[in-house]
């Protein structure tokens, strides 16, 4: 009755030894696709636009060749660790067209499932904050305000994605978040446009009151 457990376990045995192995390599590639993520957002800041550009083709590289090795495996493609990296990479192609005002990539586009496409923008509307914070720092309020505009437009529709949190991966939580990030992003922005503002007025005040002076007083 039992001639072919031996065979059976064999078998199970060798798939669990090669997906033990795939999940090795899942590992480390998702660590490298993070950390590659991470050094795109840090050039993006920086505005080293050619090096941000290079890495991000790095991580598009290491994100499709983690996913094609998952594939056969939908239980490690799906898992968190992977599912985590896939985020990071949505995230920091999002970031660089949302900062360099380029057309924002699709999920086709990018090879991404929904819900890591949708965590992973939502990432990058908070990483638009510290975008808005160097603008202020560098009086680029224009700038700043189309950053502005891009954080509530993908705000606007995130809070639309009223779903289970079990199919969105908790994405309810992250609006929440974003909003947070957005609230607080239009306040300092707001007080830097009035900043500006008053200081504008000041100087067309000082220019107003200098047109008026006699010549004879301008060296009284």
């Amino acid at each position: 009755m039992l001639e072919n457990l031996n065979e059976i376990a064999e078998g199970l045995i060798q798939d669990l030894t090669a997906r033990n192995q795939v999940r090795e390599e899942a590992l480390l590639s998702s660590r490298k696709l993070i950390r590659s993520c991470a050094n795109t957002i840090r050039a993006v800041h920086r505005e080293e636009k050619d090096a941000a550009a290079a890495m991000l083709a790095e991580a598009r590289e290491a994100a499709l060749e983690m996913k094609g090795r998952l594939l056969p495996y939908p239980d490690l493609y799906f898992a968190g660790y992977t599912q985590d990296a896939m985020k990071e990479y949505v995230e920091a192609s999002a970031t660089y067209a949302l900062v360099y005002d380029e057309p924002l990539p699709t999920p086709q586009e990018l090879g991404m499932e929904t819900v890591a496409y949708l965590q992973g923008l939502a990432e990058a509307a908070s990483e638009l904050r510290r975008r808005i914070l160097d603008i202020i720092r560098h009086d680029r309020l224009q700038e700043g305000e189309r950053c502005l505009d891009a954080m509530e437009e993908i705000y606007n529709v995130l809070v639309t994605i009223d779903f289970p949190s079990a199919l969105t991966g908790g994405l309810r939580r992250t609006t929440d978040m974003v909003r947070g990030v957005l609230e607080r992003t239009r306040g300092d922005f707001t007080v830097a446009m009035r900043q500006s503002a008053l200081q504008q007025a000041l100087r067309e005040f000082e220019e107003r009151l200098n047109a008026r002076q006699p010549a004879g007083d301008a060296g009284a």
